[in-house]
């Protein structure tokens, strides 16, 4: 056995098209643990409990495998039940978990929230997507530490990393690069390096970086810039080097010259009081180009219309971000992680959208 021999082959989220295998070989494995070690310490007394897919990276390399390489106990959920999940925490003295923010949420709303026993429960890990600061709030309030971060399967997964106590201050941000992980940001036109505070592609480097797609090598030269792995995530970094995850660059849509990124018009519909979730995706126009189309699911009891989710988005953000189409839809095509899929969203003629 050799150290660049494939350990696993895991699949990406397809949130960013084809879901492909993206092999990870016995180095890249050892240096995303010993990453996560030195930031979320795990010792032969904890119990994680694993509620993630097995055939995603989260199921392996984010705590399960480091658990099992320093002795730890590995709880291992075939599904994500919050009902089952809080009685576990409690029966299994679970000490630290990961999850999405919707796993989050889920437990959150669950009825039984407030009087779970969460007192094993030291600290979670928070991937996929930014907490919301109202989730962050109430977990805060159970006592729980969350570690929030960034990464994607290709990085093996880990990237980015926000510890608790940073969290609190800096809301929205994704954190700082875990040891032994070099990132950049680059211009997405020239491709260009930028230094300082700077908009633009997310580049990561470093031996846990993954070796290839599995039998797509054409898919695997595109998505390097030399040695560097292209996230596709357009990130921004402030003067202290904090990274925000503004959106994903395919997802960007254009209106009269103007940039509009879909994660922060869906940020805004979600401040509605009548708004349980939202997506927003960019659809051709004939006079501006492309304009938002939001996807809003309703929260329950309360009402809400086209009319009224305009006028909010008009008080929140600049009028070209303001989408010129709603649909009130049930719920939104989600991956197996719990993200939302906009390239499935079936957008309806324009003449039957409002």
């Amino acid at each position: 056995m050799r150290d660049d021999d494939p350990l696993l082959l895991v699949f990406t989220s397809g949130t960013g098209g084809t879901s492909r295998g993206a092999l990870l070989t016995h180095a890249n494995c050892f240096w995303n643990n010993l990453s996560l070690s030195r930031t979320v310490e795990l010792t032969s007394t904890d119990v994680v409990l694993s509620v993630l897919p097995q055939f995603h990276v989260g199921g392996w390399n984010i705590q399960p495998l480091l658990a099992w390489w320093t002795g730890a106990t590995v709880v291992l959920e075939r599904t994500f039940e919050p009902e089952r999940v809080l009685r576990l925490v409690a029966d299994r003295r679970v000490t630290t978990m990961m999850g999405v923010p919707t796993n989050y949420l889920l437990l959150a709303e669950h009825p039984g929230f407030a009087a779970a026993d969460l007192s094993s429960l030291r600290h979670a890990v928070v991937g996929g997507a930014p907490m919301p600061e109202p989730l962050l709030r109430a977990w805060h309030r159970r006592g729980v530490a969350l570690t929030q971060g960034y990464g994607l399967t290709e990085a093996g997964p880990n990237v980015l990393c926000l510890p608790d106590d940073v969290a609190r201050d800096r809301l929205g941000s994704a954190g700082v690069p875990y040891p032994h992980v070099e990132v950049a940001v680059a211009d997405p036109v020239t491709g260009e390096h930028l230094a300082g505070p700077a908009t633009g592609e997310l580049l990561v480097r470093g031996p846990s970086v993954f070796a290839g797609y599995f039998r797509e090598p054409e898919a695997t030269a595109a998505s390097f810039a030399g040695d560097w792995l292209r996230t596709g995530d357009l990130v921004e970094r402030d003067a202290d080097g904090y990274y925000r995850v503004v959106d994903r660059l395919k997802d960007v849509f254009i209106t009269g010259g103007e940039n509009v990124t879909p994660a922060e018009v869906e940020a805004a519909l979600r401040r509605h009081p009548a708004v349980a979730d939202a997506a927003v995706v960019g659809v051709p126009d004939d006079r501006w180009g492309e304009v938002g189309h939001a996807f809003v699911v309703p929260r329950g009891g309360q009402l809400t219309d086209a009319e009224d989710l305009e006028a909010f988005c008009r008080r929140e953000l600049a009028g070209f971000k303001v989408p010129r189409h709603f649909d009130l839809v049930p719920d939104l095509p989600r991956s197996s992680l719990n993200k939302v899929v906009r390239s499935a969203l079936h957008v309806r003629p324009a003449e039957e959208a409002r």
